[in-house]
């Protein structure tokens, strides 16, 4: 029913920034639980940061105070601004939705301690590389 569509990934030296795009195809862009995952080669996919209709964001503890996480809904796009990067966050990053329930709320990425948190998630952009220099 959403397409996800990202962008803004490329090769940056380690302490460099960028910012990633995720442009969405619906205009009910606030009734979804929006969220960031990302994967390198032979790793499992990894929750990074969410966005819940209600504006709470939410980070995996060890992309807290580096990552940021926000959403223009006027122009449907979810942004993840990523600052100090190290090779270690070279990967392919994905833009990922789920609708909220009713009487339910979004994943709380502070909360993840494995994998698995992607299965909430059915709807799934075709990922953008990040590839970070030392």
């Amino acid at each position: 029913q959403v397409q996800l569509a990202e962008s803004g990934g490329g090769s940056v030296q380690a302490g460099g920034s960028l910012r990633l795009s995720c442009v969405a195809s619906t205009h009910t862009f606030d009734a979804y639980c929006m969220a960031w995952f990302r994967q390198a080669p032979a790793m499992e996919r990894e929750g990074v940061a969410g966005f819940a209709p209600d504006g709470t964001t939410s980070y995996k503890d060890a992309m807290q105070g580096r990552f940021t996480i926000s959403k223009d809904s006027t122009k449907n796009v979810l942004y993840l601004q990523m600052n100090s990067l190290t090779p270690d966050d070279s990967a392919t990053y994905y833009c990922a939705a789920y609708s909220l329930l009713p009487g339910f709320h979004c994943l709380d990425f502070s909360e993840l301690r494995g994998p698995g948190a992607d299965a909430l998630y059915n709807y799934w952009g075709q990922g953008t590389q990040v590839t970070v220099s030392s």
